[in-house]
């Protein structure tokens, strides 16, 4: 079935407060970080906090070759203070973000990644992001969790946001 490609939209995000388990993972082994979030759900738990919106992959450094360094992260709706074990705290950063939605099979976002990255090129949108040794480092580049897997467990009908931050331009 050939699905439609919507195209993307800019929005303007606030900051959010998050923790998360960040880990160096390759293509092979990115289930290693996707297995990790029932530790942040449980550490968000065990120290009396709501998550403030659905579960999401930061990814921070990407080097498509070698190796991503990848945060699996739970948004808050305020920062904490001290954190244990993996747990780091973090900020997504506000801003104006480009913005898709897919519905599929995750394995499918490779390709709707590339789709939002060639729009961008199209649009001339400058990206919140910068090369070096290990990677392109991104100011913010997300997939967001909108579906339940606890919920849905038809991989092929989950719904993933991308929203990837776009430079500050003068």
């Amino acid at each position: 079935m050939e699905r439609r490609r919507a195209e993307p939209v800019i929005v303007d995000r606030p900051e959010v407060h998050y923790v998360a388990i960040r880990e160096r993972v390759t293509m092979t082994t990115f289930g290693r970080i996707a297995d990790r979030f029932d530790e942040v759900f449980d550490w968000v738990e065990a120290h009396s906090l709501a998550a403030a919106g659905p579960p999401f992959f930061r990814y921070r450094v990407i080097d498509m070759e070698r190796e991503l360094l990848v945060e699996a992260g739970v948004p808050l709706f305020e920062p904490v203070a001290e954190v244990d074990g993996d747990v780091v705290p973090g900020v997504l950063p506000a801003g104006r973000y480009a913005v898709t939605t897919h519905v599929g099979h995750p394995d499918e976002l490779v390709q709707v990644t590339a789709d939002l990255l060639a729009s961008g090129a199209a649009h001339g949108w400058v990206w919140d992001r910068h090369e070096s040794p290990d990677g392109d480092v991104w100011g913010c580049r997300l997939e967001l969790m909108l579906t339940d897997p606890r919920v849905e467990p038809d991989m092929s009908r989950w719904e993933t946001q991308l929203a990837f931050r776009l430079a500050d331009t003068p």
